[in-house]
């Protein structure tokens, strides 16, 4: 009975992850609209990587790193690393610790358009939370925490 209960939760659990994926995967295509008319999903994750390795005061992140960041073939990376750069989101700046290597950071142009992208983004999803009461916040964050950790 407990067995059978057990296995009906995780396919419930399953369905809303798919559900969620789903969401995500159509938000990250009107995120990345929301930078460059002509940006793709696929360009929304590369700048994001960029914009992440570069938020600690790192002069840029090699291309090397995104791609295993991502967990992509660095062919296709490069691709959309090269139309981020010819939509003038991103830019290619010499390396001070290797001078033959290459970094990668947001241009002037892209960290304004990300940066004005991910403060809406994140003013209509705790739009969205603040009607959520304390408790279930807490063990969505506990929860949400633990499945990451469990899938990592």
């Amino acid at each position: 009975m407990v067995a059978d209960q057990n296995q009906q939760l995780v396919a419930d659990v399953e369905h809303e992850l798919s559900n969620l994926f789903r969401r995500s995967r159509s938000a990250q295509m009107q995120l990345a609209r929301r930078v460059h008319p002509e940006m793709d999903a696929a360009g929304y994750a590369l700048i994001s990587q960029i914009e992440l390795g570069t938020s600690t005061s790192r002069p840029g992140v090699r291309a090397s790193d995104v791609a295993q960041a991502l967990g992509l073939d660095k062919s296709t990376v490069s691709r959309g690393l090269s139309h981020l750069e010819s939509l003038g989101l991103i830019e290619r700046v010499g390396d001070p610790d290797d001078g033959r290597a290459r970094l990668l950071r947001l241009t002037e142009t892209g960290a304004t358009r990300f940066g004005a992208m991910r403060a809406q983004r994140q003013a209509e999803f705790r739009a969205i939370l603040a009607r959520w009461d304390t408790a279930d916040l807490s063990d969505l964050a506990r929860l949400l925490s633990r499945l990451n950790l469990d899938l990592s």
